[in-house]
Parts: C-alpha cells; sequence; structure tokens
C-alpha cells in the first residue's frame, strides 16, 4: 500500500494506476503521523503538489531519523532547481512532474528498492524479495484454497507487509469465488504482457480485496489456463515477490508444469491433507515425487485439516505414515463453509475461532515469529 499527502480531492483510481496497488490518502501532517504510527511497515510517502516545501521538507528531516526506511517522493507542477537542492539536503528521496505518469512510477518503484535495502541493513537480513508460499494439495477437496484465502488475510493481520494471494489453480480456481470478487481482471491478461512484466504491468493484474491484500484471479474459463505458459507465471510471481512481503499461491491440486516451476521458486510448501485414506495415499505419492524431484525437506510444512474429524485415524498416525510432522492441525468446523457462504474468510468473520487461531499459528510459523502465549489470546476480539 501507499499512502498520498495532499489537501485536495484526488482521483483513488487514478493513483492507484500510476502507484500500483491501494492507496489510502491523508490531508495534512497530523494525520499522516497518526496514519505512519498505525503503518509501522508503509515504505513510501507520495506528497501531492499542494503541500509546501517547508511540510515537506520538516516531514523529510523528522522521518529520515526515526524510519530511515521511509521513502517520499514529492510531485511538483514544475521542478526547479531550488526545489531538487532542498529535497536533497532534507532527505526527499524523488522530486518529479505531477503529470508525468512513467516518472511517477519509476521514482515509486526506485523508493520501494532502496526501502528494502535499508530494512535489509538494519535487521542484517536480505528483506527487501517478499517470501513465496506455495499451498499445494493432492487432491480435490481436502481444503486447499481455504487454508490458502486464510492464511493470505492471517498473514496480513500480522502488518508484516503486504500480502499477495495468487490463484494459480487455472482451470477451476475458486478463490475469487470464495471471496466474492466477481468479474474482475484475471491472469489471463498477462498473455498479453507476456516478456515484459514489471511492477507496473504486474499491479495492474491485482484485485484490491482489503488493507493489505491484493489477488490474482484465475482465469475465468478453463480454456484460457493453456495460454498461461509456467514462464509468465514465474516472471509474475517473481515480480511480485518485490513489492509484496509474502506471495501466497494457490496451486493446482496436481502436478502440472505451473506448479513444478512454482515448487522450485517457492521458499516453503504448505501441504494440505485430510484424515481420509484417499486424501492421505495422494499426498505421500505427492511426496515420494517431492523427494524424487530433490525438493528440499526443510520447505515442507503439512497441515492436517479437518484434525479433529473421527474417522479412525489420528494426528500421530498421519505422521507416522508421512514421515513428517505435522505443523499446523485445522479442526472441523461448520462455521467454515457458513462464513464462506457470506463472502469472507473465517480468519477476519471469527478471529477468536479455534479455526481462526490454527491458522494464525500457522501464519505466524511462516512469518518467523513466534507463537501467541495462550494467555494472549482471550484478549481477541471479533471483528465487526
Amino acid at each position: 500500500m501507499t499512502v498520498v499527502l495532499t489537501s485536495r480531492d484526488a482521483d483513488p483510481d487514478r493513483y492507484s494506476v500510476v502507484l500500483g496497488g491501494q492507496v489510502d490518502f491523508v490531508h495534512s501532517a497530523q494525520d499522516l503521523h497518526g496514519y505512519l504510527d498505525g503503518h509501522p511497515l508503509e515504505d513510501l510517502v507520495v506528497v501531492g503538489p499542494d503541500i509546501t516545501m517547508a511540510v515537506v521538507t520538516s516531514l523529510a528531516q523528522r522521518y529520515r531519523v526515526e524510519r530511515a526506511a521511509l521513502g517520499i517522493v514529492l510531485l511538483r507542477e514544475r521542478v526547479e532547481t531550488d526545489v531538487l537542492r532542498e529535497a536533497l539536503r532534507s532527505g526527499i528521496r524523488e522530486v518529479v512532474q505531477a503529470d508525468d505518469v512513467e516518472a511517477i512510477t519509476v521514482a515509486c518503484r526506485q523508493s520501494r528498492s532502496i526501502s528494502g535495502q535499508v530494512r535489509g541493513a538494519l535487521s542484517g537480513q536480505d528483506t527487501s524479495r517478499g517470501k513465496v508460499i506455495m499451498v499445494f494439495g493432492a487432491k480435490g477437496g481436502c481444503g486447499k484454497t481455504t487454508v490458502a484465502t486464510n492464511l493470505a488475510m492471517a498473514l496480513a493481520d500480522l502488518d508484516v507487509g503486504r500480502v499477495a494471494l495468487v490463484d494459480l489453480d487455472l482451470d477451476f480456481g475458486d478463490v475469487g469465488v470464495f471471496l466474492k470478487l466477481g468479474n474482475q481482471v484475471t491472469i489471463s491478461k498477462a498473455v498479453q504482457m507476456a516478456g515484459t512484466i514489471d511492477e507496473r504491468a504486474a499491479q495492474l493484474l491485482m484485485t484490491p480485496y482489503r488493507d493489505r491484500v491484493d489477488v490474482l484471479l484465475a482465469p475465468g474459463r478453463p480454456a484460457e489456463a493453456e495460454f498461461v505458459k509456467p514462464e509468465l507465471v514465474v516472471d509474475i510471481v517473481n515480480t511480485l515477490r518485490e513489492t509484496y512481503a509474502f506471495v501466497v499461491l494457490d496451486s493446482a491440486p496436481s502436478f502440472t508444469e505451473v506448479s513444478l516451476q512454482c515448487f522450485e521458486i517457492a521458499d516453503s510448501y504448505v501441504l494440505v491433507t485430510t484424515l481420509d485414506l484417499p486424501s492421505l495415499k495422494n499426498i505421500k505419492l505427492a511426496m515420494d515425487t517431492m523427494d524424487a524431484l530433490g525438493y528440499p525437506r526443510s520447505k515442507w510444512h503439512l497441515v492436517l485439516n479437518r484434525a479433529n474429524a473421527e474417522v479412525g485415524l489420528t494426528r500421530e498416525e498421519v505422521e507416522e505414515v508421512l514421515g513428517i510432522a505435522v505443523m499446523a492441525a485445522v479442526p472441523s468446523s461448520r462455521d467454515v463453509p457458513e462464513t464462506l457462504n457470506t463472502g469472507g474468510t473465517i480468519v477476519e468473520e471469527m478471529p477468536r475461532h479455534p479455526v481462526s487461531q490454527a491458522i494464525v499459528a500457522l501464519a505466524r510459523s511462516e512469518a518467523g515469529l513466534a507463537p501467541v502465549p495462550a494467555k494472549r489470546r482471550r484478549f481477541w476480539r471479533r471483528k465487526r
């Protein structure tokens, strides 16, 4: 997300296209301070041409000390030498002409790149590239898309950065149905962009869903899937990881050419199964294939969905059969489909629910955060 400081009425759609993704607006320096206090990982502020240099330089000087990773891009009706000189002294990263769309896009991209480098230097880690999490199930109906959509929402709620949810079940993807997104842009639009995917192009494919979550939808018709080539998907995912902290891939429930390429570039594999024998047989065969292909087991994270179903199998027996520990056990609940039918995820609507808590625990693990102590969970509240 990007925040724009302007005292004028602004066109959200225009800014969204130019800046890529969802945009928030504030109308005074005081409002900006409050916004940034509530968004500790925001890395870009765009300042409109109506804001005086005195205000902008004061902001830049303050945040250069308090938040070194935060970048400020200043828009001016005319870019003059004295403005550039003053901006350079105060720590403003870029000054561009307000009507130069291409220059604004490039300036914002460069600023975000610098922010990633600064964050990495401050933490001693490479945080300039987001983590790609591939959610895979070897059998339809195991709850793969439920886990993927809820995991994306849980990651966003951790406030550790923006999340891209990508539906790569290209033939029969259901993410759009799960989230009630209707007729939106799909990955099929990227076919005409093949070979030219950059951050701006990737953002044109995304559908904003909620704060810090954007979605890339599967094709509307199965016939369109054949035109979405594996190399195009790889370009898109690698581009998204430059601007999102997490890229959650809801893959097809089989080893397609696209899913095989995603296994190659993903940082972790969330493997979803249930307690029924067909699901366990399929995930065991999938794991054998993954071993044969050399996919490192350090990336394997097993999720046992509907883990409390009384079907004669236990979690311990699943771990013994598969030879891997269960990272997250998600209980069965009628509230999951009921929430889905109202157009949302259970993590959003019922954060205290046991299903939500299991998904949040998985999200914290994927984000490298410590588990939430049990005593803190009583303070969670249902979102309205």
